[in-house]
Parts: structure tokens; C-alpha cells; sequence
């Protein structure tokens, strides 16, 4: 298993980011949250498999349809306390 924070740049707040992760994810295992931050940033905190991680950092690369990523930071953190994943509000 892996944990993940990942803080994606660009214009991702309003352009259904959050919602395209999560639907990323519905067929698979991992769990976590994904929020929009102040900043203007989006924010996902992630726990799967190295496979589903590195699928999610792929998509957070990419975007739905509308976003313009222009960086993703992806840091390693412990393991957390979850059994869903979710968007946070």
C-alpha cells in the first residue's frame, strides 16, 4: 500500500476536478479525499495500491476535459485513517 498527498496547479477549481478523481476511482480500492484549497490549488490525499496510485497521479496530469494542470507535487506521507474516498467540501 501507498499513501499520497497530491497538490495539482493550474486551473482546476471549477471544472468538476474533484468529481473526475472520484469517478476515477470508483472501480477501485483506494481511499481518501479530495478538497479544493484556498488557493486555488486541489488537493487529493490518497491510499492504494502502487498501481492505483500511480494511475491517479496520471489522471491528476491530465484532468477532466476543461482543466489546465500546470504542476502536481506528489509527497509520500503515512498511512491514514479511512475506509472511503470522498470529496471534501
Amino acid at each position: 500500500m501507498r499513501t499520497v498527498k497530491i497538490t495539482v496547479q493550474g486551473d482546476v477549481q471549477g471544472v468538476f476536478f474533484r468529481s473526475g478523481v472520484r469517478k476515477h476511482l470508483l472501480p477501485t480500492t483506494v481511499r481518501g479525499y479530495v478538497k479544493n484549497l484556498e488557493n486555488g490549488d486541489v488537493e487529493v490525499v490518497a491510499q492504494g495500491t502502487e498501481r492505483e496510485i500511480t494511475e491517479l497521479i496520471d489522471y491528476c496530469h491530465r484532468g477532466p476535459v476543461h482543466a489546465r494542470v500546470i504542476r502536481v507535487n506528489v509527497e509520500d506521507i503515512n498511512p491514514i485513517e479511512s475506509k472511503t474516498f470522498e470529496i471534501k467540501f
